[in-house]
């Protein structure tokens, strides 16, 4: 008879217990979005307007013979070393003239489509690191981050 007692008191004290246990919850009314202007898909990346690149950059050249002279992945990030054979400078903050072929870096690999006399613009930045690939390849720029690859409108040029 004890042992019955005792049970019996261990699960109304059990039940009492575990039906007490109520969690918390708010009213909707006091909700308030404290950041409905952000972005948000905030996963995607920022890609640039061209007027806003041509302002960031440092160097514009406008090329059709651009080519990938080296690559390397797998260890770290990726890096590509472009080329570009020939082109005109459009616009440059340092050197006002540039000899070709002239090299550039790359986080990225960049989407230049080969189509007959497409010039695309190129946006270039001063190099961030890498010294040891810049003195050995002589490269002074790299690809302006968040810059797509524009075609060059032949009516502005």
């Amino acid at each position: 008879m004890k042992k019955f007692t005792f049970y019996t008191v261990l699960a109304s004290l059990l039940f009492a217990v575990l039906s007490c246990e109520k969690e918390y919850q708010r009213p909707r009314k006091y909700e308030v979005d404290l950041f409905k202007n952000e972005k948000k898909d905030s996963n995607q990346a920022y890609i640039m307007s061209e007027d806003e690149a041509y302002g960031i950059s440092d160097m514009v050249v406008a090329s059709s013979d651009i080519s990938v002279t080296d690559s390397s992945s797998g260890r770290g990030k990726a890096i590509y070393i472009y080329s570009i054979n020939s082109g005109d400078l459009l616009f440059s903050k340092r050197d006002s003239v540039i000899s070709y072929p002239y090299r550039f870096l790359s986080n990225q690999r960049l989407n230049l489509k080969k189509e007959e006399n497409d010039s695309v613009y190129v946006f270039l930045e001063k190099l961030k690191g890498y010294k040891s690939i810049a003195e050995v390849k002589q490269i002074k720029y790299q690809w302006l981050k968040g810059a797509p690859v524009y075609l060059l409108d032949n009516a502005k040029k």
